[in-house]
């Protein structure tokens, strides 16, 4: 799968079904394991938890990748 592929898929929280925001780069370990995914935050996610338009999700935070959506476990 290429990096390309995952940036066209929604990043949805499963805990309250909210869409979190679009993947924008992925971080590799030294051993060439994917380590994270960085996902910029939807407008919602900016002004009600913090000032970084950023979040990183990492790989065992990740349930389920599916064809249009990526479904992850994340508690704020």
């Amino acid at each position: 799968m290429r990096l390309s592929d995952l940036q066209n898929k929604d990043v949805v929280n499963i805990n309250d079904g909210k869409k979190i925001g679009n993947i924008i780069d992925i971080n590799i370990e030294a051993d060439g394991k994917m380590n994270s995914l960085v996902v910029e935050k939807g407008k919602f996610f900016i002004s009600m938890f913090t000032n970084s338009s950023e979040i990183e999700i990492k790989w065992s935070q990740i349930e389920k990748i599916g064809e249009d959506v990526i479904l992850v476990n994340i508690v704020f």
